[in-house]
Protein backbone atom coordinates (compact mmCIF):
# COMPACT_ATOMS: atom_id res chain seq x y z
CA UNK A 1 0.00 0.00 0.00
CA UNK A 2 2.72 2.46 0.63
CA UNK A 3 4.54 1.54 -2.34
CA UNK A 4 1.50 2.25 -4.15
CA UNK A 5 1.04 5.67 -2.30
CA UNK A 6 4.72 6.38 -3.09
CA UNK A 7 5.07 5.54 -6.43
CA UNK A 8 1.78 7.51 -7.38
CA UNK A 9 3.13 10.59 -5.42
CA UNK A 10 6.57 10.48 -7.49
CA UNK A 11 4.26 9.83 -10.50
CA UNK A 12 2.47 13.14 -9.67
CA UNK A 13 5.93 15.49 -8.58
CA UNK A 14 7.95 14.53 -11.50
CA UNK A 15 6.50 12.53 -14.27
CA UNK A 16 2.88 13.53 -15.30
CA UNK A 17 2.09 15.78 -18.04
CA UNK A 18 0.80 18.37 -15.01
CA UNK A 19 3.58 17.93 -12.55
CA UNK A 20 4.38 20.11 -10.26
CA UNK A 21 8.04 20.43 -12.00
CA UNK A 22 6.73 21.31 -15.19
CA UNK A 23 3.89 23.83 -13.43
CA UNK A 24 6.88 25.71 -11.50
CA UNK A 25 9.12 25.58 -15.27
CA UNK A 26 6.12 27.42 -16.70
CA UNK A 27 5.74 29.90 -13.54
CA UNK A 28 8.99 30.67 -13.78
CA UNK A 29 8.36 31.35 -17.62
CA UNK A 30 5.44 33.24 -17.00
CA UNK A 31 7.01 35.82 -14.61
CA UNK A 32 9.95 36.32 -17.79
CA UNK A 33 7.80 37.42 -20.16
CA UNK A 34 5.57 39.71 -17.85
CA UNK A 35 8.63 41.13 -16.89
CA UNK A 36 9.97 41.35 -20.58
CA UNK A 37 6.23 42.97 -21.44
CA UNK A 38 6.89 45.55 -19.31
CA UNK A 39 10.23 46.36 -20.77
CA UNK A 40 9.02 46.71 -23.87
CA UNK A 41 6.27 48.74 -22.71
CA UNK A 42 8.38 51.41 -21.38
CA UNK A 43 10.87 50.97 -24.35
CA UNK A 44 8.03 51.88 -26.48
CA UNK A 45 6.69 54.73 -24.72
CA UNK A 46 10.21 56.10 -24.50
CA UNK A 47 10.71 55.97 -28.52
CA UNK A 48 7.18 57.46 -28.60
CA UNK A 49 7.96 60.41 -26.71
CA UNK A 50 11.19 60.74 -29.38
CA UNK A 51 8.77 60.54 -31.99
CA UNK A 52 6.96 63.57 -30.73
CA UNK A 53 10.42 65.24 -29.93
CA UNK A 54 11.20 64.84 -33.41
CA UNK A 55 8.19 65.50 -35.11
CA UNK A 56 8.16 69.10 -33.29
CA UNK A 57 11.49 70.31 -33.33
CA UNK A 58 13.34 70.26 -37.19
CA UNK A 59 16.73 71.56 -34.70
CA UNK A 60 16.73 67.74 -33.11
CA UNK A 61 16.24 66.32 -36.91
CA UNK A 62 19.21 67.96 -38.50
CA UNK A 63 21.16 67.31 -35.35
CA UNK A 64 20.57 63.68 -35.29
CA UNK A 65 21.26 63.13 -39.45
CA UNK A 66 24.41 65.15 -39.09
CA UNK A 67 25.55 63.48 -35.62
CA UNK A 68 24.54 59.86 -36.83
CA UNK A 69 24.61 59.39 -40.46
CA UNK A 70 27.19 62.27 -41.66
CA UNK A 71 24.88 64.36 -43.90
CA UNK A 72 25.79 67.42 -44.43
CA UNK A 73 24.23 70.66 -46.24
CA UNK A 74 25.20 71.49 -50.21
CA UNK A 75 28.57 73.56 -50.34
CA UNK A 76 29.54 72.46 -46.63
CA UNK A 77 32.88 70.64 -45.79
CA UNK A 78 32.47 68.52 -42.71
CA UNK A 79 35.76 67.96 -40.65
CA UNK A 80 35.94 64.53 -38.42
CA UNK A 81 37.79 64.85 -35.88
CA UNK A 82 38.74 61.78 -33.80
CA UNK A 83 39.80 61.79 -29.95
CA UNK A 84 42.44 60.15 -28.69
CA UNK A 85 41.27 58.39 -25.47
Amino acid sequence: MWLLAAFIAVWFLFFDTYSVMTKMKLERQKKDLVERTEDYRQRTAELESKIKALENNPDLIEKIAREDYGMRKPNETVYIIQRAD
